[in-house]
C-alpha cells in the first residue's frame, strides 16, 4: 500500500490538507517529527476538517524510526533524478516529501530515488506541499490501478 510520509513538516494548514488528502484516498499518513507545529493545532484541525478520525496518522521521532516501516523511499525534490510521471510506482512505496522551507535532508536524497514535479514558469520556487502531494500521490494511483 502506498504511504504519504511529511519529513519536518512546518505549515499546519498543509498537514492538514494533505491528511483530509489521504482520507480520502485511504493512503496512510506518516509524520516525521520534529513538526513545526502541535498536532492539536487549531489550523491543523480546521485543514483537515471533520476528517481526522478517517486518516491512518502514523507519527515517527525520527527517520531512523521511520526506516522500520516497509517500502521503498521515494522522495520528492525539485532536484530529483525522475520526471514523476516517467518513474515507475510500486505498491509498497513511501512517497517522501520535505519541510515547506528546506525540503528532504540531502542524506535522505542521497540514498533514494528521487522524482520531480516540473514548473514552467522559472520565476516559481515550488509548488505548495498539499498540492505536491497530491499530484505525486494521484500519478502513482493512476499508474498502479488495475
Amino acid at each position: 500500500m502506498l504511504k504519504v510520509v511529511l519529513v519536518y513538516p512546518q505549515i499546519p494548514p498543509n498537514t492538514g490538507n494533505i491528511a483530509r488528502t489521504c482520507a480520502a484516498t485511504k493512503t496512510p499518513l506518516h509524520l516525521v517529527e520534529p513538526l513545526g507545529f502541535e498536532i492539536s493545532d487549531r489550523t491543523l484541525k480546521r485543514a483537515g476538517l471533520d476528517y481526522w478520525e478517517y486518516v491512518d496518522l502514523h507519527r515517527h521521532a525520527s527517520l531512523a524510526e521511520l526506516a522500520q516501516i516497509s517500502g521503498r523511499w521515494v522522495c520528492f525534490s525539485k532536484q530529483g533524478d525522475y520526471h514523476f510521471r516517467e518513474f515507475q510506482y510500486r505498491q509498497d512505496d513511501c512517497l517522501l516529501f520535505g519541510s515547506e522551507t528546506n525540503g528532504l535532508p540531502p542524506e535522505v536524497l542521497a540514498r533514494h530515488p528521487s522524482v520531480y514535479i516540473p514548473i514552467e514558469q522559472p520565476m516559481v520556487r515550488s509548488f505548495n506541499l498539499s498540492v505536491s502531494v497530491a499530484i505525486g500521490l494521484f500519478e502513482a494511483r493512476r499508474q498502479l490501478m488495475p
